[in-house]
């Protein structure tokens, strides 16, 4: 076997790894864009609320 085989059967094909890719930029895009466009009373509720699920103490 050869250092360019072992490589290539290592790391997926392009093909393989672009729709995660584009995924990850969708729902990061919509994230950035949901937060751009909410307020800051929405942002402090979602945040408070996401800290009381996870069971930390918020005040």
């Amino acid at each position: 076997m050869t250092s360019s085989t072992t490589s290539a059967a290592r790391s997926p094909a392009l093909s393989a790894r672009l729709p995660a890719a584009l995924l990850a930029f969708a729902a990061g895009a919509l994230l950035l864009w949901g937060a751009g466009f909410a307020g800051a009373d929405a942002l402090h509720d979602t945040a408070h609320d996401a800290r009381h699920a996870m069971g930390l103490p918020c005040h």
